[in-house]
């Protein structure tokens, strides 16, 4: 997918677009999230859809949740859906900066001269 350290540079215009495609991959991943989490605040939480939604969007920023679930499949839902939620922002993270970084360190191995 990325070019290889012997290939030149790719233009401005095509890493804009891979950036605006990765971009795109964060953003279907973290829908996905919140689907999982209104669904799961839904059938565990035994709320109504919009406080399912909203709960599990407070989850996802950061805030917490919204309505606190009363059943204890609710409240075990909650805590491995925060775990989750977790490690799906720094999954996020990853794929949002993974064409910065590498643009960054194939500009400076194109500095380098192989002896």
């Amino acid at each position: 997918m990325y070019e290889s350290r012997n290939e030149p540079l790719l233009p401005p215009a095509h890493f804009r677009r891979r950036l605006a495609l990765h971009v795109g991959y964060a953003l279907l991943l973290v829908g996905a999230t919140l689907l999982v989490g209104a669904l799961g605040h839904r059938w565990f939480g035994d709320h109504g859809w919009h406080d399912a939604l909203m709960n599990a969007a407070f989850v996802i920023g950061g805030i917490g949740t919204y309505v606190m679930p009363e059943s204890y499949g609710g409240k075990i839902f909650s805590a491995v859906y925060g775990f989750f939620v977790g490690l799906i922002v720094m999954a996020t993270l990853g794929v949002v900066l993974a064409p910065i970084a590498h643009r960054i360190m194939h500009k400076f191995h194109l500095d380098e001269t192989d002896d």
